[in-house]
């Protein structure tokens, strides 16, 4: 009995208790606070957490392109690059975590850039997570399309300006180092070392080089060519007469003067044999030529029929208006270098640039379009299969002089010529335009040249050209992250 009434009192007491909820909310409050809390931490961490992938994979990008962009680095190379230029990019705080150091894998034609930090949780660190792994990392690859690479290149007197000094005299063989002419050879040797990077295998890639100014300088081996036009290379005993055929084509004029005469040709001291002479030409040795040549054409301008200044239509003996006129144009620039891929001596080529003479645009894209075509005058193999074709013009001025003028919207519409017959040949065209503080203006020739929009570019100061210069390697070496 005892037993039975001590049972019942007991059960009594924990039913009441059971059932007594005085206390109870703020107890089940505080146990359910704590998933809570832990919920909201998990919200707030994975958002920092969001921060730094976001932040780690900017800086893993620009690390992946710089190593991809410059081949040939060793392993250890590589790590230092990819870590500098990780190191420059990466701007979170150190209270989201310390990245470790990156690791570069390379892979034939890619390369993997990755690194982690562990990131220090906030609210998470109630439930005992005190940190969470931010994995991240960047894969850059380059294309396997065959590339020919015309880089026509400005060499005349205003490139020897820089961004302090706008007024800079020229030939400037010794150039400061903020000139222009510098910092065009650094931006190509640059580009240079891009595209020889990009060639899986040795010609895929493959480059001319073609300094310009007024003229265009094909070299001196050329000098027996069956296209070279001599005509204006020597004299005329008529004065005022600077072309061959006119000159022996053209009878004396007989001048009258107080009683007595003169005769335009010298040595004629008779009326008759005055007039019944012709001019006597006098060649110069081909041996004293530099290898400058000039805009294809007429003597007295364009042929408007054939046009032949502005097409890479190959050169025929028989027509004198398609052969490539010889002269020794006293800023003649560094010889062109057709298409191939001798590196060092492209690169030894840029070394010896030196900035003169006057611009005529039109000549340089002409030649750069010659380069990329087969036949006379630079015979480019046969295109092969899946090979585009590029043309990268970078000049800083706007054009002064061609062959028959000094007003720059004749030598305007000219090269507007040349843009648009090479862009219907398939060839893609960059433009670069170095306009120091903007004060020419935007140059429209330029602009209009480029094959579309995004390939035109307008710089105001010489320390743009390296940037634009690696842009475009970039672009046309199809390297590109793809994570």
């Amino acid at each position: 009995m005892f037993l039975a009434e001590t049972f019942r009192d007991a059960w009594k007491r924990a039913s009441a208790f059971l059932r007594n909820r005085s206390a109870n909310v703020a107890m089940i409050f505080a146990i359910s606070s704590i998933p809570v809390v832990i919920a909201a931490g998990a919200g707030l961490d994975l958002t920092r957490a969001m921060i730094v992938k976001s932040a780690l994979s900017e800086a893993l990008d620009a690390a992946a392109l710089s190593v991809g962009s410059a081949p040939g680095l060793t392993q250890a190379q590589m790590q230092t690059q990819a870590q500098n230029y990780f190191n420059a990019n990466y701007k979170v705080d150190a209270a989201y975590g310390t990245p470790a150091a990156v690791t570069v894998v390379p892979n034939g034609q890619s390369v993997t850039v990755s690194t982690s930090v562990p990131m220090p949780t906030t609210l998470m660190s109630v439930a005992g997570i005190h940190s969470v792994p931010v994995d991240a990392s960047s894969t850059v690859v380059w294309g396997q399309t065959k590339l020919w690479v015309s880089l026509v290149l400005d060499n005349t007197g205003s490139m020897c300006e820089s961004d302090a000094n706008r007024n800079a005299s020229s030939p400037c063989p010794h150039p400061s180092s903020g000139a222009k002419i510098v910092a065009l050879k650094s931006a190509t040797h640059s580009l240079l070392t891009m595209l020889q990077g990009a060639s899986a295998n040795p010609g895929d890639v493959q480059v001319a080089l073609v300094p310009f100014v007024k003229d265009v300088n094909v070299g001196t081996g050329f000098s027996s060519a069956s296209w070279i036009d001599w005509g204006y290379f020597g004299s005329c005993n008529i004065s005022g007469i600077t072309y061959q055929s006119k000159c022996q084509t053209t009878h004396g004029t007989w001048t009258t003067w107080n009683g007595n005469g003169t005769c335009s040709i010298s040595g004629k001291t008779t009326q008759n044999s005055c007039q019944n002479a012709t001019g006597t030409w006098t060649g110069n040795s081909h041996s004293n030529w530099n290898g400058c040549v000039n805009d294809r054409g007429n003597d007295g301008g364009p042929d408007t029929n054939n046009n032949y200044d502005v097409m890479k239509t190959s050169p025929s003996t028989g027509t004198v208006s398609s052969l490539f006129v010889a002269e020794n144009y006293s800023s003649c620039p560094q010889a062109l270098i057709g298409l191939g891929y001798n590196w060092s001596a492209l690169s030894t080529e840029v070394d010896a640039m030196v900035a003169d003479g006057t611009t005529n645009q039109s000549i340089g894209l002409v030649w750069g379009w010659h380069a990329l075509s087969t036949g006379a005058p630079l015979n480019a193999l046969a295109l092969p299969a899946n090979t585009a074709r590029y043309i990268i013009i970078l000049s800083d001025g706007l054009n002064t002089q061609n062959r028959w003028s000094s007003s720059q919207s004749s030598v305007d519409a000219r090269m507007s010529l040349v843009c648009t017959n090479a862009k219907a040949d398939h060839i893609i065209i960059y433009a670069v335009f170095v306009d120091i503080g903007g004060t020419q203006g935007n140059s429209t020739v330029l602009q209009n040249c480029a094959t579309d929009a995004t390939k035109y570019f307008d710089l105001t100061s010489t320390t743009q050209i390296a940037d634009t210069f690696n842009n475009i390697g970039q672009q046309i070496t199809n390297l590109r992250v793809a994570r």
